[in-house]
């Protein structure tokens, strides 16, 4: 369907976790978007809270095109150098998955991988411009190394190299996205192990000497080793989007130390920070606790599909995950519960089997309703830093309007509709990404049910018309018991199940 036309669509202002405040959103290029958001680190699968960043920035993704930007949305995949703990030491994460499976690191990488993207298409997640691999970008990243350690800002210790903070920090600000200080990450740091090759404790990787038993390394000037887990982002947005770009976005949980790092070192490679604006989605918690693989407490995306989790007390469709997520501000903690996800699948029910009556409704020779007011708010929402949850709100005063015109309380003249039709299609389909899902029963079974319940109604409808009316009483209250919802209407009734 065609671009909705408003003067409301180049306004968008999104907070930057840089500047700690919303900003109007200018690309650095007119009509051109570069958006990089760090991706999976793939050996395991998917759980929910791999879903907010994966729906936040798809939500971004869309609204931008739908402006008429042309986006590159860069994703990487992390496929080697993402360390146990987020740190410098123990074993890398796909490594440790492929000796404890006996499987190659690629295999698990490609499994798990291959996995990712059948749950993304399940929750109607677009797939980004170019999915770059670590892996494939090891020249680059070495390019990097050499640079920084030309430049004096990086040193060689045992066959690894790693970034010098404290002498960075003598001309630039280490904890400009974070707001964190040298003095704090010192007394906060424990000893680690391997922790006397740095100068100091709070230095970071860039290239990290193999041990022995390391299956994953490539030849350096260094050592035979592997990148450290920030600089593939440095490198592969660098590649793709430029030394500069628009919009750099992931999980608070990357602030630091991830982010932090890519600034300094694209810093030190490129005499700029990355990217002008950074957007972090906040975490989902269970029982507030953040949610998370290392943590132990993370529900896979297979699992909230098939209900198969001690946590769950029910399967909950992919619409319904993404309705759930798509309901609070991707800025706000999102606590899981089943008592959240049943009110978002209700939710969720409502405002799509309302709008797939929308086709029915008729024109009238007046207005009764403000449409554009509508349509206003609910692009005002999105430009005020895409927010979700007060557009659904918005899209249920479409739904009030849709059972007004088809109760005949409401009128809507044939350019009012043609503008309703459109702008419901638009902010349920195209940016929110809401799907129709099919009832889980048996179509022989729905078919019976479905003619059962007209007959009944049918006959309620001779009941009224014979002025009997205890009978049709009786239908109503007897259907309404059994979890049917009847509306009348003006050509007669509609029903549906609760």
């Amino acid at each position: 369907m065609e671009r909705l036309n408003t003067s409301m669509e180049n306004t968008l202002v999104i907070y930057n976790t840089l500047t700690r405040k919303k900003e109007l959103f200018t690309p650095i290029n007119p009509n051109r978007v570069g958006l990089y958001v760090c991706g999976p680190t793939v050996y395991g699968d998917p759980h929910l809270g791999h879903t907010r960043p994966a729906i936040t920035f798809d939500l971004l993704f869309r609204y931008l095109k739908h402006t008429g930007l042309k986006v590159r949305y860069v994703r990487n995949i992390t496929d080697v150098g993402h360390l146990e703990n987020d740190g410098d030491e123990g074993e890398d994460k796909i490594a440790r998955k492929a000796r404890l499976e006996e499987l190659e690191p690629m295999e698990v990488v490609q499994y798990y991988t291959d996995r990712y993207h059948q749950f993304m298409d399940a929750l109607n997640i677009q797939k980004p411009s170019i999915e770059p691999r670590a892996s494939g970008h090891i020249i680059e990243q070495l390019k990097i190394v050499e640079t920084i350690l030309e430049k004096g800002m990086a040193y060689v210790s045992n066959g690894s190299v790693y970034f010098d903070v404290e002498k960075y920090n003598q001309t630039n600000h280490y904890g400009e996205l974070s707001g964190r200080k040298i003095e704090d990450l010192l007394s906060n740091t424990r000893e680690l192990d391997g922790q006397s090759e740095k100068r100091n404790s709070y230095d970071f990787a860039i290239w990290k000497k193999a041990a022995p038993e390391h299956i994953m390394r490539w030849p350096s000037p260094y050592s035979d080793g592997f990148p450290g887990w920030h600089l593939e982002c440095s490198a592969m947005s660098a590649r793709y989007l430029g030394e500069e770009f628009d919009i750099h976005g992931g999980g608070m949980d990357l602030l630091f130390p991830h982010h932090e790092c890519e600034i300094a070192q694209s810093k030190v490679a490129h005499n700029h920070a990355p990217a002008r604006y950074w957007m972090h989605n906040n975490m989902i918690t269970i029982n507030g606790q953040k949610m998370g693989k290392s943590l132990g407490n993370f529900i896979t995306l297979e699992q909230l599909f098939t209900g198969n989790h001690p946590a769950l007390v029910q399967a909950y469709s992919p619409m319904t995950i993404r309705f759930f997520i798509l309901q609070a501000h991707y800025r706000s903690t999102l606590d899981f519960s089943n008592e959240a996800l049943q009110a978002a699948q209700k939710g969720l029910d409502r405002l799509m089997d309302s709008y797939a009556k929308i086709d029915k409704l008729q024109a009238s020779n007046q207005s009764t309703v403000d449409i554009k007011a509508l349509k206003t708010n609910c692009y005002a929402a999105l430009n005020d830093d895409i927010n979700s949850p007060i557009l659904i709100a918005h899209l249920f005063d479409g739904v009030k309007i849709i059972n007004n015109v088809i109760a005949g309380t409401a009128e809507l003249t044939a350019d009012d509709l043609n503008i309703f039709k459109q702008l419901m299609q638009v902010m349920i389909e195209e940016i929110l990404g809401l799907s129709q899902t099919k009832k889980e029963a048996n179509p022989e079974d729905s078919a019976v049910l479905n003619g059962a319940v007209d007959l009944l109604l049918n006959l309620r409808v001779e009941a009224k018309t014979n002025k009997n009316w205890a009978l049709s009483d009786r239908i109503r209250n007897e259907l309404q018991n059994m979890g049917v919802l009847i509306k009348d209407t003006k050509d007669g009734f509609e029903w549906e199940l609760k």
